[in-house]
């Protein structure tokens, strides 16, 4: 953390920071935020599967006392009209998901989302950007593959992960990366790396048949499915018995997919427009830069940093929808 803080000189001195408060690795964000010496950070938290809000007080509060900025977190479990028309910048994590237009409309004009991830993969379930747009408040993505960052290289260390997790060695399988975006070349490269052979297509349509140990699906998410059941049935010509279909990012219909013979990984169902594997499950090092990043660049936009395209802060457009 602190080594994260220093490279993208993170600063949000004289800021109020309204994040949420989490367990495990996701418990950084709002110590993070501190450590960068922000004035007051307010952080939310409720009752989850990953533990109560006594776990989730206990793990954040443990860890920024270790780092002697305990006194400026306040964790509530619920936001007032306080609060809200205080804070400089307002973080899109998921204890404060969906942001909603009532939320936003209590903004300070000068406020500013954090979107937490790059802009080209923002969920309009996430946030109502239509009434950022209204408000004109900016939401801020941050450039994942800025040096001071550079989550997108864990990416293939992740897949990889994921394919041990379903129960392949990838060092000499068949891969099938079926990606359309910017995640293909750390994918391709974090797989082949590992000693996986690996073939890319940009469209499920473009899949050939092949002796393809496992088909990983890195598709953008979109209004529809992205494999739905003629995509399915396509797949499943393409793909010898026993080969498995990991989602590792893109919505998929999982009835068709099984009812054509293929197996699925991971096996539980995976959220509307949601990876299917966490950066955390590699350890809090991508978390750590990933959060701080996403607080560098909406720091940079609150001071009136301009956009530039090597920098921290990208933009999720919202001309047009006023």
């Amino acid at each position: 953390m602190t080594r994260a803080v220093a490279a993208t000189e993170l600063d949000l001195s004289g800021l109020t920071v309204l994040t949420e408060a989490a367990t495990g690795a996701y418990a950084v964000t709002a110590v993070i935020a501190a450590m960068a010496g922000a004035a007051h950070v307010y952080a939310l938290t409720k009752p989850t599967r990953h533990g109560t809000v006594a776990d989730v007080r206990l793990q954040t509060l443990d860890l920024a006392a270790m780092l002697g900025v305990a006194d400026r977190i306040e964790i509530v479990e619920e936001i007032s009209l306080g609060v809200l028309q205080s804070v400089d910048i307002v973080t899109n994590s998921g204890h404060l998901r969906p942001l909603t237009a009532a939320l936003i409309d209590q903004l300070r004009s000068d406020a500013v989302i954090a979107l937490m991830f790059e802009a080209w993969e923002f969920r309009r379930e996430d946030l109502d950007i239509e009434a950022c747009a209204r408000r004109k408040i900016p939401v801020v993505g941050v450039n994942e593959r800025h040096p001071a960052v550079d989550v997108f290289s864990f990416l293939g260390p992740l897949s990889v992960k994921q394919l041990h997790d379903c129960g392949l060695a990838v060092y000499g399988s068949r891969i099938a990366l079926l990606c359309d975006n910017d995640f293909l070349e750390p994918l391709r490269a974090g797989l082949a790396g590992a000693g996986a052979s690996v073939e890319t297509f940009n469209s499920v349509a473009a899949v050939h048949s092949d002796a393809w140990d496992a088909i990983l699906v890195a598709l953008q998410p979109a209004a529809t499915l992205r494999i739905g059941v003629a995509e399915a049935a396509h797949l499943a010509a393409c793909a010898p018995a026993g080969a498995v279909v990991v989602q590792f990012w893109g919505d998929m219909d999982r009835a068709a997919l099984t009812r054509n013979g293929l197996a699925l990984w991971p096996a539980q169902p995976v959220g509307l427009g949601h990876m299917g594997i966490l950066l955390s499950e590699i350890g809090p090092e991508p978390i750590v830069r990933l959060q701080t990043g996403g607080l560098r660049a909406a720091e940079w936009v609150r001071r009136g940093g301009a956009i530039k395209p090597d920098g921290f802060a990208q933009l999720v457009p919202w001309q047009g929808l006023t």
